[in-house]
């Protein structure tokens, strides 16, 4: 798959530099404009829970190469290694006190701020995942998802925005749902997205973020992107 395709080369490089400029922009106003909110949380996650605000975790990003991701701390240290492991339920007994509040909201995602200004990632591009939840996706998907950057929010990250939901309602282990059909949709997504490419895109997908959070249950995202791949009976 050939990202972009759908410019001409004077357009593709227009939109790698002015992305990048975006970014930067972006998210140095976002780390301003959100420090009374982001100072708060902080002071809670430091008086509550086990006394640690941040959580850095090894992601895959650009070109499949790892980098460190950062989180508001929103679980239990060892909650990888216990549990469900990976995977989160909505009532998930290893969820910090503050942790449901920040992950309901997506305030728990808003440190990849920083990973945005110091470029390991993007505003809007495919989530950077976890070995594991990588493996599942087709070759061609694991193949081409990064050749752009991760972003903050993405097409996959809208559509699924109640991933925590479907994986609780699951009536089978929660790993084999996840890679029998949450990963094959959410690569057909992606592979969308790298064939759409383009600041209209992306744009959209910004609106469509914050739209989401005032209206969960919304499929506008699916009526403004009419050619998105055909919606799987589990999200109907």
């Amino acid at each position: 798959i050939e990202t972009g395709k759908h410019l001409d080369q004077k357009m593709w490089l227009m939109y790698i530099f002015l992305k990048r400029f975006f970014d930067i922009i972006a998210s140095l106003v976002a780390i301003i404009i959100l420090s009374p909110i982001l100072t708060p949380v902080v002071i809670g996650l430091l008086l509550t829970g086990e006394n640690y605000v941040f959580y850095l975790q090894e992601r895959i990003g650009y070109k499949n190469k790892k980098f460190k991701i950062y989180k508001f701390a929103t679980m239990l240290k060892n909650s990888p290694n216990i549990g469900t492991g990976l995977h989160t339920t909505l009532k998930d007994p290893r969820i910090l006190p503050m942790g449901g509040f920040l992950r309901k909201t997506k305030i728990n995602e808003l440190p990849q701020l920083l990973n945005i200004l110091f470029g390991s990632m993007s505003v809007i591009g495919p989530r950077p995942l976890v070995d594991k939840t990588f493996e599942p996706y087709p070759d061609i998907v694991k193949k081409n998802i990064y050749n752009v950057k991760p972003g903050l929010s993405g097409i996959g990250s809208i559509v699924f925005r109640n991933e925590e939901e479907l994986l609780s309602r699951s009536k089978i282990p929660m790993s084999e749902f996840y890679s029998k059909y949450i990963s094959p949709y959410k690569g057909d997504l992606e592979i969308w997205y790298q064939k759409k490419i383009s600041f209209y895109t992306d744009f959209m997908i910004i609106f469509l973020t914050i739209w989401v959070v005032f209206s969960p249950k919304s499929d506008l995202v699916f009526r403004l992107f009419k050619d998105l791949p055909e919606k799987p009976v589990f999200l109907k």
